[in-house]
């Protein structure tokens, strides 16, 4: 269970590059439609480039390079997809508007500065057990198969999340309440508990060869985006006027699923 050294800085620094390209790109498409929030969609490919990156130049166990992979693409993709619908045809995400004039100078420079780049540099921090793993030899097949379960857990909880929040906003009889239902009666942010757990099950992959138990600081920063930067607070910040929000608050948990306090009601 040793890592190609060499090979590690080849796909690190193929991945910093490629990383760099699809950035770029977003800050122009993002710049010719007038909004940002183009990156939400770049977000989920950055890593799924990243991915390929470390499967077509790594060195390491080539069953592990090709699972990572599949696991990461079938996310990303997922996510990307679902950014873009979401967003499409809209204008600026209010987080992001909010964000951008809060600073002072030329805009599409603070969008670079304060987005792009940081979202950029997330993706490669974050991919790190990805490119770590496709250097690295054969490893202990338990470890990964846990990872891997732990995947399928968070990619549920994202993907029937994201499902019943657009169900629940396409219902005229519901529109403009607060989504109370299904797996929102058990957290407030299903979505993002399940992009937690499926960048924890992707570490548990990488760590089950040496030394990708030492990136274990690439999910406590994604989970940080989820829950205290990016992600949950962020949002809670626009949803804490909505009328019964703070009741909704009061009676599910804030992250970790439980069972909700009160009625639960399943659609």
């Amino acid at each position: 269970m040793t890592v190609d050294g060499s090979n590690l800085l080849v796909v690190s620094g193929l991945s910093l590059l490629a990383v760099v390209v699809l950035m770029t790109l977003t800050a122009l498409v993002g710049r010719r439609q007038g909004r940002v929030s183009v990156v939400d969609t770049a977000w989920g490919l950055g890593f799924v480039l990243v991915a390929g990156v470390a499967a077509v130049a790594g060195h390491g166990s080539g069953p592990r390079r090709l699972l990572l992979l599949v696991l990461v693409a079938l996310w990303g993709l997922r996510l990307a997809w679902h950014m873009h619908r979401r967003n499409s045809g809209k204008g600026e995400d209010p987080r992001y508007a909010e964000m951008l004039a809060e600073q002072a100078g030329n805009p599409t420079l603070v969008a670079v500065r304060k987005v792009y780049g940081v979202q950029g540099v997330s993706v490669w921090f974050v991919s790190l057990p990805i490119q770590v793993s496709a250097a690295a030899g054969g490893g202990l097949w338990p470890v990964a198969a846990l990872g891997v379960l732990l995947w399928a857990t968070g990619l549920t909880f994202e993907a029937v999340g994201d499902h019943q929040l657009a169900r629940f906003k396409a219902d005229p009889v519901t529109r403009g309440t607060v989504m109370d239902r299904g797996l929102w009666a058990w957290t407030r942010h299903p979505n993002y508990f399940g992009d937690a757990c499926v960048w924890w099950g992707i570490y548990l992959v990488s760590a089950s060869a040496w030394p990708g138990v030492l990136t274990v600081l690439s999910p406590v920063a994604m989970t940080y985006f989820l829950v205290f930067a990016t992600g949950a607070r962020l949002l809670e910040r626009h949803l804490a006027q909505r009328p019964g929000y703070a009741t909704y608050r009061q009676r599910t948990s804030y992250f970790l699923p439980r069972p909700p306090r009160g009625p639960w009601r399943a659609h």
